[in-house]
């Protein structure tokens, strides 16, 4: 029965929302727990988004690049908050 749970994981998909700062912007997204915040940030670029020199943040913690949505612990309806870097 685990098998088939961790199976069915793969197929699972949140719905969170990335607030922008800087443009006062709260953005929708539907994303898998495999997706890394690479995709994440993929998916802003191709709503018009730009996201260079931006650092995601969850919980008040900044998220790497490489981390999935699972390693991250992002949960449906999650909120990421992406800021400017400070340099």
């Amino acid at each position: 029965m685990e098998g088939l749970r961790w199976g069915l994981w793969r197929w699972k998909r949140f719905h969170i929302k990335v607030h922008l700062a800087d443009e006062a912007l709260l953005l929708p997204l539907t994303v898998r727990p495999g997706d890394t915040l690479s995709d994440v940030r993929a998916q802003l670029v191709g709503r018009g988004v730009g996201s260079w020199r931006r650092t995601f943040y969850y919980n008040a913690r900044a998220l790497r690049d490489s981390q999935t949505v699972r390693e991250a612990r992002l949960q449906d309806g999650a909120v990421l908050l992406l800021l400017r870097d400070p340099r």
